[in-house]
């Protein structure tokens, strides 16, 4: 059980330090035409993958250029990561599109139109 506490905590470490680099310190112009946020980090129990999950707000072409620059950055992320969080090794960062907020949006607005159809039906 502690190598799962283990993992969650670099793992949670790792969204947070992250986060502060996206926020400031990359230069890559490709990052910033699109509004990054790290929605998920999981780290592979051995500790040598890390899944980092981001949501990238924008045009979809911004979007295609923000998610290529993380991973064209990746290594550089790596290094500046095991700098930080003082581990013997860093996990290898993989970087990954989340659209879950794109597939609620689409889910809500589907509910709202079925609500709206309800209601036109019942007055009509």
């Amino acid at each position: 059980m502690a190598q799962g506490r283990r993992v969650t905590r670099v793992a949670a470490l790792i969204k947070r330090e992250l986060g502060q680099m996206l926020s400031g310190q990359l230069r890559d112009e490709r990052l910033t035409r699109s509004m990054i946020s790290i929605t998920a980090v999981e780290v592979s129990g051995d500790l040598q993958n890390c899944k980092v999950f981001v949501s990238l707000y924008g045009e979809e072409a911004g979007q295609e250029a923000a998610l290529n620059g993380l991973k064209a950055a990746s290594g550089f992320l790596r290094s500046q990561l095991s700098r930080r969080l003082e581990l013997r090794r860093c996990p290898k960062l993989w970087f990954y599109q989340d659209k879950s907020m794109e597939a609620a949006t689409t889910v809500f607005s589907l509910l709202e139109t079925l609500q709206q159809d309800k209601s036109s039906a019942e007055s009509g």
